[in-house]
């Protein structure tokens, strides 16, 4: 097959998980019998520092020319601690995911049994514990009208009924390619968004009968994500909502640094891990490249390319068994292995 990635290695330890994600993606493309090609994009603090933006035009056009994007991360110190800073690395992400299309972010959380232990939970309460959250990523407060004064602030948590189709209808598939279970997480009992949400949502559970649609309160799922996490199959939710619970989830893997994510719209699907840029470790072959990996991997597999995803993740459990290890997951008194080296290892074991 032959695809053409846009590569957006962003800023902190981006570059650096990024540089592992591709070596990766090339050791499927020598193995298989692949074209794959790879274009560099700015986006984020280091893109602000360029051209004074944080998502340029540049980098819009070279992802919609694109199959695919891989992306790692955005955020600087630089920019955190200024609140007054005109613009912002964050906003480019956001901008990149209204630009587009991006309303539906996959985020899979699983366990990996030689790492239950890392996990600050009960080790009876995570095994087995497998499923997916499905966070909407372009309506509600970080989209909705915003004001700020130095005495009055409000962000506007604003969603329409095509926006909530939408997403619930990826909830509602996901389901039925799983365990035919789905959880709607809102906050009706306060929200008026939230009502909207519900109120679709019960009208669209007839079109799906084979599926078991449950509902419940963010406060009570974000309780029960950490205290009966095998419950649930699929959540669907709204944004602020889901990129609370998703952060959460890294307490059942036992690290951020495991997880990947696809973000699907309308125009180039997006895949990145869902940790941030660590910007106080960049540079210093510490970050774990393995989410960034994973995404590769789900990248692969939106294409129909199971046989390689699949790969990927046995490299990965591999080098999960065999301690090759980053210093936050690695076993007391194991080697030390940094950022390049895991990523070596995953390749050598690929090829």
């Amino acid at each position: 097959m032959k695809l053409k990635i846009a590569v957006l290695p962003g800023d902190g330890i981006g570059p650096e998980i990024m540089q592992q994600g591709v070596a990766v993606m090339k050791a499927i493309a020598s193995k298989f019998g692949h074209d794959f090609s790879f274009e560099e994009g700015l986006v984020g603090a280091c893109a602000i520092d360029a051209v004074g933006d944080p998502y340029p035009e540049a980098t819009h056009q070279l992802c919609m020319n694109s199959d695919a994007v891989l992306f790692a991360a955005v955020g600087s110190l630089k920019y955190d601690n200024d609140p007054t800073a005109p613009v912002r690395p964050e906003t480019g992400l956001l901008a990149m995911r209204k630009k587009l299309g991006l309303f539906a972010n996959i985020r899979p959380v699983a366990t990996f049994d030689c790492l239950l232990h890392k996990s600050p939970l009960k080790e009876e309460l995570l095994r087995g514990a497998d499923f997916i959250v499905i966070r909407e990523l372009t309506g509600g407060m970080y989209f909705g009208e915003k004001y700020q004064d130095n005495d009055k602030a409000y962000d506007t948590d604003i969603y329409t009924r095509p926006e909530i189709e939408r997403i619930l209808k990826v909830g509602f598939d996901y389901a039925m390619k799983r365990k035919k279970h789905l959880t709607v997480v809102d906050k009706a009992n306060v929200l008026a968004s939230s009502r909207l949400w519900r109120q679709i949502a019960k009208e669209m559970e007839p079109q799906y009968p084979d599926v078991t649609t449950d509902y419940m309160f963010i406060d009570n799922a974000s309780m029960r994500v950490l205290t009966e996490p095998r419950f649930f199959d699929v959540i669907v939710t709204e944004n602020t909502f889901g990129d609370i619970l998703t952060d959460e989830t890294s307490c059942i893997t036992g690290s951020m640094g495991l997880q990947p994510s696809s973000s699907l719209g309308l125009h180039t699907p997006l895949f990145e891990p869902v940790h941030g840029s660590w910007p106080q470790a960049a540079g210093q072959n510490l970050a774990n490249p393995v989410a960034q990996i994973l995404s590769a991997a789900m990248l692969l597999e939106h294409f129909e390319l199971k046989e390689e995803g699949a790969l990927i993740r046995k490299a990965v459990d591999a080098s999960l068994a065999a301690n090759v290890r980053t210093p936050e997951i690695q076993v007391e008194g194991g080697a030390h292995y940094g950022t390049r080296e895991v990523g070596q290892w995953i390749v050598d074991y690929i090829l």
